[in-house]
């Protein structure tokens, strides 16, 4: 602002400022334009029509200020800096205990990109802040007006084009939450009213340097905050004004950040002048409260008379934004907009010491829980508007004038210094009375050495923490916590019944029969007999979907399970759905119902674009365990299909076993047939895994676990398989083609064929025996007991092979060799088959011995001699056939058994078939007289050469005999047993 254009109201200020910046620089430089800046700054602000208000979020100076401010004025509108699409939430404030926040929520966005997602911005509110006074005024008051006019938030995030996440009035945190409590905001973007902090660090590095301060709270409260709070109202405006604009002069160069700065000046004060104009509103009877950063604003719209029609609008997004409100906390606001622990807490304290000491009568929504003050006192007589005085400059008294030197009030120090010692007592500390006395003395001298005549409460909490705290912290809070608990606490606001959304109303409704109050914060244990009161099975059915919806620690059973097929006759929970009230109303905010949210969210997880088969069958089992719906379920597992068939990995086998396994079970106990589409997907499961199993068998990426899994579902699922048309012959191939390198997976390989029956047992204990016996390979024997030990999931029964091979290495290996590899494979199981052991484990328990003496004499089951099962039956043949006539005689004197025989091989003629009467009855005459019969006994009994092989046809019996001897002893063997 030039000079010309400027008031003389503070041109003794500016001459001081440029003798002071002469003598500083040595003569006129950018020191002396910046402080003749701050002066056209404040000069501007305080000529303006439109009577502006400079805040400071959670000041209790900037709320006692505003309270005077109403009661004097009374305007007929007020204009407040906070988004205007949260206009219809303000009435909702009276049905809840502060502090909350406005919320803005969008879970489906259009518009933005899908990264972002869900979009969620946040305006705290708490009772010692100047928009609260703001607010209720407006609301309780008749006749007035309250428009809101910075951007939508929609705008927040069109005009945040570098990061989803990042807003010029969002900070960030000093440190870590330390509390559920410090998360209330969730990942939202914090919209501050009065956002007021240098972003200069040089600037704050000096200032909390001098200052003799340890972060920016507890700056502004030494020496803005109380200077502040009994001032008049032109002394209060010029000081914020010269704040705001220092700051802003004083900020880094960020495009960006200056970009989005006075962008939202040009919107609030297009907004403010189309209003005025629409409703034909005088300047005179409004006010403008918005942050003292930007009260000082240079851009060419500002004031009532800027530039109209320079700054175009941009319009909305097509994302639809969900509104509400959500509980608050000092923790959670001191965590989302970097300010010190406590201090929102102590600016309460502050805030009430304040309205005692002054009087001021402050404004307060009718009905809000925990009023205290009835509408008799609060409706006031209406006064005249006040007039407005000729401006005068205040800057320079408060600038020249010393440091109010607030009295030592013994009493109220010393009523801190027995609290906290009381407090760390029942903590855990070994504090005593000289530890009270000792924080006492320490609390005014820190004050002295920081040249302050009262020490404030940061000073308190120093003296506490260097007096109490020694080298450890016996319990869960440490002395500041206990100060910061103190002074005022960690203040936790409710949303009430009527402001809930319909969802979370619903909730409540439902969850009536368990008999709790479930609004209230903290743990409450629910019991559930279902045998007893079958009413409850519907509670027991929401709170299993909230456990699914909704953080863990809002509802946790501790007793009962939900699995496909089982249900729990008694069940018992711990909920905390009053702690977690915020996670409850964004569910609100994306259905009306509980069973609509967990649906889309189901949908949304199986149709995603990163979704997998296993996520769409844990999405279908969630469909028939929460929601029973088997028109979802089916939905679901046919898209389960086109995704296993679009995998080209197996990274998700052992998942999709599991999943599938469960679901294939619970479908043949549950309903007479099973699904089509999960016949469909057992059909293309075996397919897609034969197709990817020789891949899998050489890529290095897909671990052994993997495969295993693969072989795992194949082998399960083969009889179904089959029988729905697939080919073994695919699968058989797939092993065939399969070549590994890794010592894990040719281990697997081995088992497979087994399973197969293309290698025996004998020849998988051959080559574990050779593997011991390779020195080149004994290093790497832990790896394939690991794919020996995967290989249970798909062929459980090489079990007691697996244990033969490793009772093997730790007999046969020396310890200078075992010893080595011993770690390698106690860690190589455990973590790569752990769910295995037990199987591994059980069948070592049933091939060793139970006692320790036994072990003694102890013989594994594998060394001991192999009986042969045939051997007893073959010796009884032999001898048989030694004490037994030949064959010839024996097929004479046994004509029924010859008939018997006859029959069995199909001979309709019998074995008396009539015979020349020159020839005997004898057998010759019988092998003689039937050859298609001699020649079905001897393939019968394994001759491959055949009873005609070597005579002809004509041939007498008896040479026929003497020529196949080994013949003619089969049968007589035979015909001894029958």
């Amino acid at each position: 602002m030039s000079g010309s254009r400027a008031s003389g109201v503070f041109t003794p200020l500016r001459t001081q400022l440029q003798e002071a910046a002469a003598e500083f620089a040595g003569g006129p430089d950018a020191l002396e334009g910046i402080l003749l800046g701050l002066v056209d700054d404040v000069d501007r602000a305080v000529r303006e029509p439109l009577e502006i208000f400079p805040v400071c979020h959670h000041s209790p100076a900037s709320a006692l200020a505003m309270a005077r401010r109403l009661r004097e004025k009374q305007p007929s509108v007020v204009y407040l800096e906070l988004c205007e699409d949260m206009a219809p939430l303000l009435t909702e404030l009276r049905n809840c205990r502060l502090p909350v926040a406005l919320q803005a929520f969008a879970g489906d966005i259009d518009g933005f990109p899908q990264e972002w997602a869900p979009l969620s911005v946040v305006a705290p509110i708490t009772e010692a802040s100047a928009e609260y006074q703001a607010i209720a005024y407006a609301l309780d008051t008749p006749g007035v007006e309250l428009v809101l006019v910075d951007r939508s938030s929609d705008h927040v995030f069109q005009w945040n084009e570098t990061g989803a996440k990042k807003d010029e009035a969002s900070a960030e945190a000093d440190e870590e939450p330390r509390s559920e409590e410090a998360a209330l905001h969730g990942e939202a973007v914090g919209v501050e009213i009065g956002d007021l902090r240098p972003r200069f660090a040089e600037l704050e590095e000096h200032l909390l340097r001098h200052g003799k301060v340890r972060h920016w709270s507890e700056w502004w409260h030494q020496y803005v905050e109380v200077p502040l709070g009994d001032s008049d109202h032109d002394t209060y405006r010029q000081v914020m004004f010269l704040i705001g604009s220092l700051f802003r002069r004083l900020a880094p160069g960020d495009g960006d950040r200056i970009r989005v700065d006075e962008d939202r000046e040009r919107y609030m004060w297009t907004r403010m002048r189309e209003h005025m104009a629409a409703t034909g509103t005088d300047p005179e009877d409004c006010l403008y409260v918005c942050g003292a950063f930007h009260a000082a604003s240079r851009v060419e719209e500002f004031g009532v008379e800027g530039r109209s029609d320079s700054f175009p609008i941009s319009p909305r997004t097509a994302t639809t934004w969900q509104y509400g409100l959500i509980p608050s906390s000092h923790a959670a606001i001191e965590a989302q907009f970097g300010l010190a622990p406590g201090s929102v807490s102590i600016a309460a304290t502050q805030w009430q010491k304040s309205l005692k000491r002054t009087r001021v009568q402050p404004y307060r929504l009718q009905g809000q829980a925990g009023a205290r003050t009835s509408r008799a006192k609060q409706a006031l007589p209406a006064a005249a508007p006040a007039v407005p005085a000729p401006a005068t400059d205040r800057l320079s008294g408060f600038l020249r004038q010393p440091p109010v030197l607030d009295g030592l009030d013994e009493a109220e120090l010393l009523g801190w210094s027995v609290d906290i010692v009381r407090a760390a007592r029942r903590n855990g500390y070994l504090a005593s009375t000289a530890d009270a006395i000792a924080v006492f003395e320490t609390s005014i001298l820190l004050a002295g050495m920081r040249d302050r005549a009262k020490p404030t409460p940061y000073d308190f909490q120093d003296a506490a923490v260097t007096c109490i705290e020694k080298d450890r912290v016996p319990g869960r809070r440490d002395v500041r916590r206990l100060v910061e608990i103190m002074m005022g606490g960690d203040r936790i606001g409710q949303v009430g019944y009527e402001a809930l959304p319909p969802l979370a109303r619903d909730v409540y409704d439902r969850l009536e029969p368990l008999g709790l109050k479930l609004r209230q914060r903290g743990v409450q244990r629910a019991l559930l007999d279902m045998s007893g009161r079958p009413e409850l099975e519907a509670c027991s059915d929401v709170l299993w979907m909230l456990r699914r919806l909704m953080p863990a620690a809002a509802a946790r059973p501790i007793m009962g399970e939900r699995r496909l097929g089982e249900r729990s006759i008694q069940e018992s929970w711990d909920l905390a759905l009053g702690t977690h009230q915020r996670a409850l109303i964004e569910l609100g905010y994306e259905g009306v119902s509980i069973e609509q949210v967990l649906e889309q969210r189901l949908r949304r997880e199986a149709y995603g674009p990163r979704a997998t088969t296993a996520g769409v069958l844990a999405a279908v089992e969630d469909s028939l365990l929460y929601l029973r719906s088997g028109r979802l379920a089916d939905e679901l597992g046919t898209h389960a299909l086109k995704v296993l068939s679009a995998e080209r990995t197996v990274d998700g086998a052992p998942e999709v076993l599991r999943r599938a396994r469960a679901l294939l079970a619970y479908y043949r106990t549950s309903q007479p047939e099973l699904p089509a589409w999960i016949e469909s997907f057992v059909r293309t499961g075996y397919a897609h895994y034969c197709t990817l199993l020789p891949t899998a068998f050489r890529d290095e990426d897909a671990t052994v676990g993997q495969v295993a899994a693969m072989l795992g579902f194949l082998f399960s699922m083969e009889s179904l398989a089959l029988s729905l048309g697939c080919d073994r012959t695919q699968l058989e191939l797939a092993v065939a083609q399969s070549h590994p390198e890794d010592p894990s997976k040719t281990a697997l390989l081995w088992a497979a064929q087994v399973q197969l029956g293309t290698l025996s047992r004998a020849e998988l204990r051959s080559r574990c025996d050779a593997l011991l016996d390779n020195p080149l390979v004994v290093p790497s024997y832990p790896r394939y007991l690991s794919g020996f030990v995967h290989a249970l999931e798909p062929v459980p029964g090489l079990a007691d092979v697996v244990v033969e091979a490793v009772s093997n290495a730790f007999g046969r290996l020396p310890d200078t060799v075992l010893l080595p590899w011993l770690p390698l494979l106690i860690t190589t199981l455990r973590n790569g088959a752990g769910d295995l052991a037990p199987l591994l484990i059980r069948e070592a328990g049933r091939v060793f011995p139970g006692r320790l003496p036994a072990l003694d004499t102890w013989v594994p089951p594998w060394r001991q001699p192999q009986e042969d099962p045939f051997a007893a039956s073959r010796a009884r043949h032999t001898a048989t056939a030694a004490q037994a006539p030949r064959g010839l005689a024996l097929l004479a004197a046994h004509p029924a058994a010859c008939d018997a025989v006859a029959g069995l091989l199909g001979c309709e003629d019998g074995w008396r078939q009539p015979c020349p009467s020159t020839a005997p009855h004898t057998g010759a005459t019988l092998l003689v007289a039937h050859p298609a019969t001699c020649d079905a006994v001897a393939e019968l009994l394994g001759c491959d050469e055949g009873w005609l092989a070597a005579g002809d046809a004509g041939a007498p019996g008896a040479a026929l005999v003497a020529g196949h001897p080994a013949s003619a002893e089969a049968l007589e063997a035979l015909l001894a047993d029958a």
